[in-house]
This record gives C-alpha cells, structure tokens and sequence, in this order.
C-alpha cells in the first residue's frame, strides 16, 4: 500500500461522483454542493443527482442543469431511501471509481485527488475522508463531545489521523472501485437512511464488511486530506436530537450485527466503547474542575449516548430475532441492475 503524497495518481477512466437529494429545502445546499464538484483540481469524469421520489425536485434540477455538461440527473429507480439513491448512482455510473457527497455539504478543492491518489494501489476497495461539521448556530454546543460528531453524520474523536487503513468508510464523504459493487453488490436497503423518517444508519458499514468478505485482500483506508463541510441545522444541535440518533443507531448496528455477525458488526466499537469514550468523559470531568465551559454536561453527554445507543441495539436485536433480517443487499450490474435485489 503506498502511503505516499502522490497526488496526481489515480484511476484511468475517472471518478463519478454521486449526490442523492430528496427535499427543495436544500435547494441552495444541493447547488453548493454540485459547484464543489465542479470546482475540483481534479475533475470528476461526471456527477449524478439522484433524486429520491421526489417529481418536482426532480424536474427543477433538470432544468437548472439542463444545459451543464457533466451532470446528469437522474430518478432514484428503486424503493425510497438514501442506499436505493446511492445505488441507482452506481448502476448508472461511467467511472473506475464512485464517491459518494451529501447533498449538504462541499467538498474542498483538493477531495477528489486524494481519493484518486490512494486507488494507484490495485488492493485498495474503498477510500473515505475527513468530514467537519459546519454549525448551524456559528460554534459548536458547549455540551457536545467531539467523540460524538458521527451523530451529525461528521468525523469523531477516536479516529486514527492521516491515511489510515479502516473496517468500513463513512458513508457521506466516500467512494469506491466501481469493481467493488461487482463483487459485493450495493447499499443494503431496508436500513439506512430515508427523507426525514427516524435517522437510522450503518449501511456503509455493513457493505464494507461484506466487501471484505467477498474479496479478504482488499484494503479500505481513510485520508483525512479529503476534507468536506457538512452543514448541521439547528435542529441537530439539540439534545433530543442527540438521543434519536444515538437511538437509531443502536438499532442499525443490530441490524448489521444480524447481518454479517457480531464479531465483524462490532469490531471498531468495541475499542470506541471501552477506550475513546472513558477517555471522552475523564477529558470532560477535567474540563469541568479546570472551570472550562460544557465539561460536565459533555461527560454527561457521552455516558447518556452510551445508555442510548446500548438501549436502541438490545430493543434492535430482540426485533431482528423476531422478524428476521428485514433488508436485502443490491447486485448492480447494469443501469437496470437497480431494481434486481439478492438475500443478503
């Protein structure tokens, strides 16, 4: 695996890059979005707005790019959700490589050649970036831990700097080999993200650990040089918010435990657990004795998303050994590979 700063390597054939939309609310964002891409040292090959079930954004956005060369814009083809989006991006997808951005968020100039960089390597599967969060409100919430920022779908504290060999990517600033999807099939669906409906997640992760299986050689990395500013509304700046998506995550990762086995499904977990987060909660304690602002109520914050989290898995488990594993991983194959869905 090269480690190198070798940043004008990379795949052949060029990169598409996928952005899933679902809401005129983020009309603005998804333009900003797109400008990012197209702003890029170096340039996509093209960029794909899939638009999720939603026939008045996606007639709006034809027209605005009617007349733009690269960017296509494209109806999500299978059911509704952010992996049948993603997937319908894949499968309609012209590159050696697909990155994945959120329709809220921009990429920083130099993001599609770091990823491009790290593919020079024939192993390497998958590489994600670094994502930093843009609040809403100018300034972080004194009370919210850094060890947490996966909730607002950003990087966290308890990730390993630089360029980093990983079990899964992080699904909002991602991409991947288009041979990946050959020999794994897309996003899951059936968990995951979907429009406004309770914040699930952990799709990426169970394609990643289903990616290695399928090919035990492969190598996903991270380079926290692929830099992308996600937006964090307001509403996401609330403790309620903070329990639903711990919640909803702990419900995911039974699902992906259910799934692939909870020896894989909890891997990194377990370090985050029993290593970052006591780190998190002395690091605040500290913090509070030291009279800085938010160190109790961000000690109290962690040991609460702990609770949060362990009780949305243990209800998310009961439910997956009930009903059974209620989602069913993608073959993508061709532009109508989309609607063609395997047992996962």
């Amino acid at each position: 695996m090269s480690t190198g700063d070798n940043t004008s390597a990379g795949p052949s054939t060029g990169i598409s890059v996928v952005v899933c939309v679902y809401t005129e609310d983020r009309w603005e964002d998804i333009l900003a979005s797109v400008s990012s891409v197209r702003a890029q040292s170096l340039p996509a090959l093209e960029t794909l707005l899939v638009v999720d079930h939603n026939p008045v954004l996606l007639d709006r956005l034809a027209r605005e790019y009617k007349e733009v060369t690269g960017v296509r814009v494209l109806p999500n083809a299978g059911p509704r959700g952010l992996s049948a989006g993603r997937n319908t991006g894949i499968a309609a997808s012209r590159g050696e490589v697909v990155a994945f951005l959120d329709d809220d968020a921009v990429a920083e100039r130099d993001w599609l050649r770091r990823f491009a960089a790290a593919y020079d390597d024939p192993r390497v599967m998958a590489v994600g970036g670094r994502t930093e969060p843009v609040w809403a409100s100018g300034r972080r919430p004194d009370w919210f831990p850094e060890e947490f920022d996966w909730v607002v779908g950003c990087s966290y504290r308890g990730l390993a700097p630089g360029l980093t060999r990983v079990r899964n990517i992080l699904g909002g600033n991602a991409s991947f080999r288009r041979t990946a999807f050959d020999l794994a099939g897309g996003f899951a669906t059936g968990i995951g993200r979907d429009g406004d409906r309770r914040p699930l997640g952990g799709e990426e992760t169970e394609l990643c650990i289903r990616l290695s299986r399928a090919r035990p050689d492969a190598i996903l990395l991270v380079d926290d040089r692929a830099v992308i500013h996600h937006k964090v509304p307001e509403v996401r700046e609330r403790f309620a918010y903070f329990r639903t998506r711990a919640y909803a995550e702990g419900l995911s990762k039974a699902l992906v435990a259910r799934s692939v086995g909870a020896g894989k499904g909890l891997e990194s977990e377990r370090r985050y657990a029993t290593r970052v987060l006591p780190a998190g909660v002395v690091r605040g304690l500290r913090d509070q004795v030291l009279a800085r602002r938010g160190g109790a109520r961000r000690a109290g914050a962690i040991v609460a998303g702990v609770l949060t989290a362990a009780g949305g898995y243990a209800v998310g488990s009961v439910r997956a050994r009930r009903d059974g594993t209620t989602f069913s991983a993608v073959r993508i194959d061709a532009p109508a590979g989309a609607d063609r869905e395997a047992a996962a």
